[in-house]
């Protein structure tokens, strides 16, 4: 899939991302912690700058930074860091789909990290 506005053609795509943010919701809704109550996710960009999508850029810093809306009218613009395990950077390398790099619905462990005082959000793919 090709990235439009830029021309690049990189798994870090708008399906990708939509998938993203359906899982985030999930997470989301069934969060305990109070704080989190009634939020969920509007989006991901795909779009970061030209750079973080470049195959030597993600090979080495092991993340793509982003925007994410989030909150209670999921519109509160949050720092995305997207964090790449070994099977996401073997897949980037490859030029391969990363959804099944998304932890799954029976993921026990915690793999988004929200930081609602700074409007950040971290994610680890597998």
């Amino acid at each position: 899939m090709t990235n439009a506005e830029q021309n690049i053609e990189t798994p870090f795509n708008e399906e990708f991302c939509t998938r993203l943010e359906y899982r985030i919701c999930h997470e989301l809704k069934k969060s305990t912690d109070p704080v989190l109550k009634g939020f969920w996710c509007d989006g991901i960009s795909w779009l970061p700058n030209e750079k973080q999508l470049t195959k030597k850029h993600v090979n080495n810093k092991r993340k793509i930074e982003t925007k994410a809306w989030i909150g209670r009218t999921g519109q509160t613009e949050f720092k995305a860091i997207i964090n790449f395990g070994q099977k996401a950077l073997s897949k980037y390398a490859k030029g391969m789909d990363l959804t099944d790099c998304i932890h799954d619905l029976k993921f026990q462990a915690e793999w988004i990290e929200i930081d609602i005082e700074n409007k950040k959000i971290k994610i680890e793919l597998n």
